[in-house]
């Protein structure tokens, strides 16, 4: 459905398609809803085509706030994603430029730049923007579009990204001669102007100055020139405006005193001064161009490891034979053939074999987990002993791969809430400082001292120059992208800017019981022998009686056997007895495994274990009885147990000056045991999933910050009501959907993982803000010449040019520093 905009006396009309109306009432409910949006004077539904017509009073109202409304109805507006590779940006006015010029094609929700990875993510209502009205908009802007590394890449397509990496590796090249060559000519420049050094030969004379001066400024500085230009051209003004100007005040000054020294000066003495001026300036900010992107690219290094997990080929066994093809060409349902130390290609199940493979690479785990027939295996994991054949399950973009590096990418190409003050800032940066560039010129001309066009000049450019948006632009985007990559490599997603500031702000926790703080199987933890059995015979009784049982208790016991090497004997005619345990003959012997009531059933005589079986539930655990031809052998107990990290992890967190609760649907004595094993500040039993939220809020309503753990689908309303929801998961049983921040690893030190690498994430923002914030503050008055009358201090432009360069890379090193963060679980 085409978007329909009509400006006509200042209202816009806009038609959207909308899902889920069935009838009249539906009607009624989203054209009320769209009517509740703030400028909205009419809006009209036909229900035949699914369409919502919005009129607007005025262009004061954003299209997203027309798309909550309706959501909110109960209905839903089709939204699309699309990421954009822009090129051409270099400050945060160009993130503003391409931010507003792309939000203002019609259809389009929202739009966000990140200037560290020069991509726009855009949401769209579907069938409403196409790319090619997206590039117009950019190009009209003043910007290009170029292809995307990521929505265009192959499946296959290794860490090297494809041409975009190669049209960077060009551009960084570029950058480096050009900065050589133009500090080189700089510096000659600079000693043709010095009288205490003097030059040889020609090397100081304005003519062979403004000769070998020249190409440098149009040639080395071209890209300045025509940003600036195609900025102008629009009632703009970035970064480059910036550079272009000043370079070209002191270039075409030096040319009029070469040229004409008469007009200006009435001598040619300090001609050369400003030729070095525009060199190395130029020179300056183009190396410190090179280092910034070379830095940045840095930030990425966690999607380009993951992308680099991908093994390139698969063996498929089809038709009896084995052949290797590209892993691009496996198929849904192919048996692949994995050897000893070779990469596991797709997402699938095991069918044949055993091996223990290294899942560190996707969980952070560094132990590698036993794998057997049955069991799900993930792609781009390391099979290490055994050979397995495995049956494809998941390929391309839907295996946990590709959802894993989706996740960190929507992750890095967000932004924090922190960064709307810089954003606001960014926006009126660079006219502020050409006015005061400006004032400054105007100033210096009237009350300067002699020659006061020449201190003018210098402290005008000075201004200019030393003024650094790119600052305010990297501060928050290069953070995320650390930070976010440092997450993934941990075993920790964080869907996004918002979540990983939120998750640095809380100050509660609420953990979930079952599967969260405990592992969520059950496991046999006692056996209690009695009438003279062995521990030893008594298990391989048992777990013989209970091999075919599907029953956790069952599983329990035969997994304790498996664990201790315990043989299983014969067993034959088993039965399972619903809700009361199983019965099986094992070498010819009558047994009976279960509840006590199944065995008052049958006469079996408790003869004391009752008592024991009262210990066991004191300590929260569940007691089995098991008897051998109708005499009672021993009592069982059967618990979810603590993670082994669960106390430390519970440790760490209140260590950070975290509340911690355990919150759970377990009665009271088994939520009360888990409690005092693992430290928790407060425990709640018998909580429903319903009622985990109401404790979520009633934290909030005490103004906690709250954050809650837990399996990500019976705590889904918790989840979605905390501040920050985070989900354990384990491999590829994850919750991605109903979390803020998803733990592959099941391990609880991931919680305090999170919060502390989201809090020293929110710490490197607030430094970088405040560095450039705080140097843009002093620097460009003291280049404005304000210490200049008490202390005779004057900032040289090429001074101003190098501040301004280590400004930048000063953002961006102290970002890379989170990659050094030590998580400690």
């Amino acid at each position: 459905m085409q978007a329909q905009t009509d400006r006509a006396a200042h209202s816009q009309t806009l038609t959207l398609p909308v899902t889920g109306m069935h009838c009249a009432a539906c009607v009624g409910r989203v054209e009320r809803g769209a009517l509740s949006a703030e400028g909205v004077s009419e809006a009209t539904v036909n229900l035949v085509q699914g369409t919502l017509s919005v009129r607007f009073n005025s262009d004061s109202v954003t299209l997203p706030e027309v798309v909550e409304r309706v959501e909110e109805a109960g209905y839903e507006v089709p939204i699309e994603s699309i990421k954009l590779q822009v090129a051409g940006m270099s400050c945060a006015s160009c993130v503003g430029s391409v931010e507003r010029a792309v939000a203002s094609v019609s259809g389009v929700v929202e739009a966000i730049v990140n200037l560290a990875t020069e991509r726009a993510s855009v949401r769209l209502i579907g069938g409403t923007a196409t790319r090619a009205d997206l590039q117009n908009a950019i190009e009209q802007a003043g910007y290009e579009l170029v292809d995307d590394p990521v929505e265009d890449r192959p499946a296959e397509m290794d860490e090297t990204g494809g041409g975009i990496v190669a049209a960077r590796d060009r551009n960084l090249r570029d950058l480096l001669v050009k900065a050589v060559a133009a500090l080189a000519v700089g510096f000659v420049a600079l000693w043709g102007s010095m009288e205490f050094i003097p030059a040889p030969g020609l090397m100081g004379e304005p003519f062979f100055l403004l000769a070998i001066v020249t190409p440098v400024q149009f040639w080395a500085g071209w890209r300045f020139h025509t940003g600036a230009w195609k900025a102008g051209r629009r009632w703009r003004a970035d970064m480059n405006t910036l550079i272009s100007i000043g370079t070209n005040a002191a270039y075409f000054y030096s040319v009029i005193l070469t040229l004409w020294p008469q007009v200006l000066t009435g001598s040619t003495a300090e001609v050369a001064y400003y030729y070095d001026t525009a060199a190395i300036i130029i020179g300056l900010i183009l190396l410190g161009r090179f280092l910034e992107a070379r830095a940045k690219g840095r930030t990425s290094l966690a999607i380009k490891r993951l992308i680099g997990l991908r093994p390139d080929t698969a063996r498929v066994i089809r038709d009896g034979t084995e052949m290797t093809i590209p892993v691009a060409d496996v198929v849904v349902g192919d048996v692949v053939a994995v050897r000893p130390g070779e990469k596991i290609p797709v997402d699938g199940e095991v069918l044949e074999g055993e091996s223990s493979v290294d899942e560190s690479m996707v969980t952070g785990e560094s132990i590698p987990v036993e794998k057997g027939t049955g069991d799900r295996v993930v792609g781009a994991t390391v099979n290490t002993t055994g050979s397995l054949r495995v049956a494809t399950m998941k390929v391309g973009r839907d295996t946990f791969l590709s959802q894993m590096i989706g996740l960190v990418e929507q992750a890095q190409s967000s932004k924090a809430p922190v960064q709307r003050l810089a954003d606001r800032v960014a926006a009126r940066f660079v006219p502020a400082v050409l006015l005061i560039a400006l004032v400054t010129l105007g100033v210096w001309l009237a009350v300067g001292p002699e020659p006061a066009v020449t201190h003018a000049l210098i402290s005008s450019v000075a201004v200019l120059v030393v003024a650094c948006p790119c600052a305010l632009g990297l501060a928050t985007p290069t953070a995320i992208m650390v930070g976010a990559g440092k997450g993934a490599e941990s075993g920790i997603l964080i869907r996004g800017g918002e979540a990983l500031e939120a998750a640095g702000k809380v100050d509660a926790v609420i953990l979930d019981k079952t599967g969260t703080i405990t592992r969520g199987t059950a496991e046999l933890t006692d056996i209690a022998p009695l009438n003279g059995v062995t521990e030893r015979d008594l298990l391989g009784v048992m777990a013989a009686a209970e091999a075919d049982s599907e029953h956790p208790i069952g599983q329990a016991v035969v997994e304790a056997a498996r664990r201790r090497k315990v043989e299983l004997r014969d067993a034959s005619n088993f039965r399972s007895l619903t809700g009361m345990g199983v019965e099986a003959r094992v070498d010819g012997e009558h047994v009976l495994i279960g509840t006590e009531r199944l065995l008052a059933q049958r006469n079996v005589p408790l003869d004391g274990s009752a008592a024991i079986a009262g210990r066991f539930e004191e300590e929260g655990k569940t007691p089995v009885f098991a008897a051998i031809d109708g005499r009672i052998s021993a009592v069982l107990a059967v618990a979810d147990v603590p993670r082994p990290e669960a106390r430390e992890a519970v440790g760490r967190l209140r260590s950070m000056g975290l509340h911690v609760e355990l919150v759970t649907g377990d009665r009271a004595g088994i939520a009360r045991m888990v409690a005092d094993h693992v430290g928790v500040d407060a425990v709640r039993s018998e909580v429903a999933p319903e009622g985990k939220s109401q404790v979520v809020e009633e934290l909030q309503q005490k103004g906690l910050r709250v954050a809650m753990a837990g399996d990500g689908i019976n705590d889904a309303p918790a989840l979605a009501k905390a501040y920050v929801g985070i989900a354990m998961g384990s491999g590829t049983d994850i919750a991605v959907e109903t979390s803020d921040v998803t733990l592959i690893r099941s391990d609880l030190h991931g919680v305090a993982d999170a919060i502390q690498l989201s809090r020293s994430t929110l710490r490197t923002i607030r430094q970088n803000l405040f560095w450039a914030f705080g140097y843009n503050v002093a620097l460009i008055p003291v280049a404005a010449g304000v210490l200049f009358p008490v202390f005779e201090i004057q900032l040289t432009p090429a001074l101003a040019a190098g501040a301004m360069a280590l400004s930048s890379l000063s953002v961006v090193f102290n970002s890379l520093r989170l990659g050094r963060t030590r998580m400690t679980g």
